[in-house]
């Protein structure tokens, strides 16, 4: 029985169906994929949105060849674009894909030097360095700290992450606030954290945001982000999976040899299905309460997510390409300075007046999404709005969140975003925001964690897990493949189902 039927579930069930596994598979919502969907949310508006997830690195290749999944993924011509201004001149840091004249000119232009980039290369060399020799050990049994210490080239980048505060890291190859701030921000996608702790928090996330595949490209699915998990879907019914949504799970019971899974189909009645083992791809916090057992800490999501359609893109003050920039990640007041006003601010329980955020055209590099009807995409993800702030007034405090990061873009913008927005069947402007509360009662991830809880380090933390998956859990028979529920989890990477796979398969 696997339990959930996002793509770590997918995953799980193809693998194991694959290997002659009778396989049922139980999902709640009405279709597969979890938060890796493609919708049309717009009412009369013929795009489909990545409307949770949005972009891919860390699914592993190997995933996609055993499964023979057919995913295309595309790189974005630009990295990044950071508008601002600085001692009254409009500008901005480009970073291409590939660094060269262009980006050299942007980083000089910025700091008036060629050091900063020097450093820029020094550290992004350091860690493609350490993406290369990690990579390869996410679809291996977990090492210990010595032996995987011992498989890396730069052992010293993997102890500082490990062992210091992420902004001290940084800080030891950059100097400029803003150049800073654009390679802090993938340390806190998803994660509330104090970058000048040594708590490790920052920097796992940073980690898993620059391993993928060895590259640490984050590359956008031809199709949406539903194509991927569409794909994972197809493997494991080929492989006589049986997928079923509409079905809640609403226990599982557990003996010495198996499991009972109790569940309700759409129509509200009860079933009860026994089985070897039960593979759970909910967050552990949902996997407690079938199990009946006291849960841990209550995860805590920190994302603001607005999805948009525009009907024409928007010129920047800073006169760059929207056509070129908006295709890469596009920072909003994201320097390093900005990032801790905003963190301190978040953590006294204040909505920040400043809230560092992203955007990205996705229908710039898939022009699939949108078809020939003339529109793009826009996507918006903020940082440092933990779930806590919303609870008093979850609508109201949304909405003022959307008010300000709107208002802080329209700053770098030749034109009010509103004015570029689509209109529905009804005429209401194209943009749907969720907080972590609408996460968390669209998907059942407690605290609308986007990673279910803290990320760990891709190590061997017991003596009990060294050549192990990292997915056991207190009941023999029950195995998690969920993002925080396991060792490797994290993001779109299919780790925790194939994971739960390999430890079934291997008897352990």
């Amino acid at each position: 029985m696997v339990v959930g039927g996002g793509h770590n579930g997918l995953v799980a069930a193809a693998y194991l169906a694959r290997a002659g596994w009778s396989v049922l598979l139980l999902e709640r919502l009405g279709s597969l994929g979890g938060a890796a969907v493609s919708s049309q949310i717009f009412p009369g508006v013929d795009v489909r949105i990545s409307a949770y997830s949005y972009l891919v690195s860390l699914l592993p290749d190997r995933i996609v060849r055993d499964l023979t999944l057919p995913v295309t993924l595309v790189d974005r011509a630009v990295a990044s674009y950071t508008p601002l201004r600085r001692g009254g001149r409009t500008g901005g840091l480009l970073v291409g894909r590939e660094e060269g004249p262009a980006t050299a000119a942007s980083f000089r232009d910025l700091t008036g030097s060629d050091a900063e980039f020097a450093g820029w290369q020094r550290f992004y060399r350091r860690l493609g360095t350490l993406a290369e020799d990690l990579a390869p050990t996410l679809t291996e049994p977990l090492l210990d700290e010595a032996a995987l210490a011992g498989r890396l080239r730069d052992a010293g980048l993997w102890h500082d992450l490990r062992e210091r505060p992420l902004a001290d890291v940084v800080g030891d190859h950059l100097a400029d606030d803003v150049v800073r701030g654009v390679a802090l921000t993938d340390g806190l996608i998803g994660t509330s954290a104090d970058l000048h702790a040594a708590d490790g928090l920052a920097g796992r996330c940073f980690l898993y945001h620059l391993v993928g595949n060895g590259t640490g490209r984050w590359r956008v699915p031809v199709g949406g982000m539903g194509a991927v998990s569409g794909a994972m879907a197809t493997a494991a019914r080929a492989a006589g999976a049986e997928l079923r949504t509409g079905a809640t799970v609403t226990a599982i019971e557990t003996r010495q040899d198996g499991v009972t899974v109790h569940w309700t189909d759409a129509e509200g009645g009860g079933h009860a299905v026994d089985a070897g083992h039960a593979v759970s791809g909910a967050a552990p916090a949902v996997l407690d309460d079938l199990l009946g057992t006291a849960p841990g800490p209550r995860p805590s999501g920190s994302q603001l997510k607005v999805n948009m359609v525009l009907s024409r893109l928007p010129g920047l003050r800073s006169g760059a390409d929207p056509a070129a920039v908006f295709a890469g990640t596009v920072h909003i007041d994201e320097a390093a300075g900005q990032l801790d006003a905003a963190y301190a601010q978040s953590a006294a329980g204040q909505l920040p007046d400043v809230i560092p955020f992203e955007v990205y055209c996705h229908s710039l590099s898939d022009p699939t999404i949108v078809g020939d009807t003339g529109l793009h995409t826009l996507t918006l993800f903020g940082l440092h709005t933990p779930a806590e702030l919303y609870a008093t007034d979850p609508a109201g405090t949304r909405d003022e969140a959307v008010r300000r990061v709107l208002a802080q873009l329209d700053a770098h913008l030749t034109e009010p975003l509103a004015g570029c927005l689509a209109r529905d069947a009804d005429g209401r402007p194209c943009l749907q925001a969720s907080s972590p509360l609408d996460v968390e009662a669209s998907l059942a991830m407690p605290g609308g964690h986007i990673f279910h809880g803290d990320l760990s380090w891709p190590v061997a933390e017991t003596p009990e897990q060294v050549g192990g998956w990292g997915v056991a859990t207190a009941h023999p028979r029950v195995v998690a493949a969920s993002s925080g529920g396991t060792v490797r989890g994290g993001a779109v990477s299919g780790l925790g189902g194939f994971a739960a796979a390999q430890h079934l398969l291997a008897g352990r």
